[in-house]
């Protein structure tokens, strides 16, 4: 019997109502809107203030979204795994969280951790549980509360990143869509460039870690760049020609929203007109596993059933990878 495909079949998103602008960040720290601007990309990024609310809170506030949506029922899903490097705590993990709130009660779930790479390497795992044919009715969510972990005084990350989450209903499909093909890769040697420092069992939260601040991003970003460029590059032109598509095959670049250059770097490896490129990174800067999704949520209506999409990321650890996907829907 044929197995089936994995296919998305609906998106959900959710970003706090809060923007924190260029302007107002060169207040906090030694920057500028041009500074930002010309080195990557963002304009604003969303930021969760609620300190009684976490990344979780995101997720559900995105899967509350996507169910209705889709016309879902909660005790319809069989599994919710949620990307995430901002879990509300080290456990429970913010799957079993988000279910609790959404009042999904028949799912079983887990958390996922691949950095930006996380929406990727989650749609790949979640996709050999459709093809298995238990599965029918999976939400997989990126919710990330960045905003925590950026230390405002260092004016080399804290432009970068921004709080979000989002959400998609997968399901099988028997028709020739979904998802066709991925290539993941991952370089630990580039965890010491990317990372953060303290709060894990290595080097446990203690009174010198936190006069340290050392549980904030740490980031080589000159290595990081150099990588993501290549790498990220690599594997989207490798997944073409694996597939044997040219620019004119493909509707949509969906590419991790980490900096603008490197989102050209890898458009140009793949010689596409750059109308066929999504990017939100202005308006919402890089919330890790939550900016592939949140592309296709706010591109949606511009979808039809049968488009190619290549998607694309790199990560910390390093991680990176590339999806081919055929779209499954024409929205409603």
């Amino acid at each position: 019997m044929e197995k089936p495909r994995a296919a998305i079949t609906g998106v959900g998103a959710y970003t706090p109502e809060y923007i924190l602008n260029n302007e107002e960040l060169s207040r906090m720290v030694d920057t500028s809107d041009e500074w930002i601007m010309t080195r990557v990309g963002i304009k604003e990024r969303h930021i969760l203030k609620d300190k009684d609310k976490g990344s979780a809170y995101l997720g559900a506030k995105a899967v509350e979204d996507l169910l209705k949506k889709t016309g879902t029922k909660p005790e319809e899903v069989d599994m919710l795994i949620c990307a995430t490097v901002t879990a509300d705590m080290h456990f429970p993990a913010n799957a079993q969280i988000i279910a609790d709130m959404v009042g999904i009660k028949n799912a079983f779930g887990f958390d996922l951790n691949a950095g930006c790479s996380g929406f990727v390497f989650g749609l790949v795992t979640v996709s050999q549980f459709i093809e298995t044919g238990r599965y029918k009715k999976i939400v997989f969510v990126g919710a990330e509360k960045m905003s925590v972990i950026t230390d405002y005084t260092d004016r080399t990350t804290c432009p970068l990143f921004g709080d979000a989450a989002a959400a998609v209903l997968v399901e099988p499909t028997f028709e020739e869509v979904g998802l066709m093909d991925h290539i993941l890769r991952m370089d630990g040697s580039g965890r010491s460039y990317l990372y953060m420092k303290a709060g894990g069992s290595l080097n446990p939260p203690s009174i010198e870690t936190v006069k340290n601040r050392e549980h904030f991003i740490y980031q080589e970003g000159q290595q990081v760049f150099k990588n993501a460029v290549s790498r990220m590059a690599d594997v989207s032109a490798e997944i073409m020609e694996r597939n044997h598509l040219t620019a004119d095959d493909i509707a949509w670049l969906v590419p991790h929203q980490a900096n603008l250059r490197i989102i050209d770097a890898t458009a140009n490896r793949m010689g596409l007109d750059p109308a066929k490129v999504m990017i939100n990174i202005q308006k919402y800067g890089n919330t890790t596993s939550a900016t592939i999704p949140l592309c296709l949520y706010e591109w949606e209506d511009q979808l039809h059933k049968g488009d190619n999409l290549i998607l694309s990321a790199f990560g910390a650890g390093f991680t990176w990878g590339t999806i081919y996907l055929k779209w499954a829907y024409n929205k409603k």
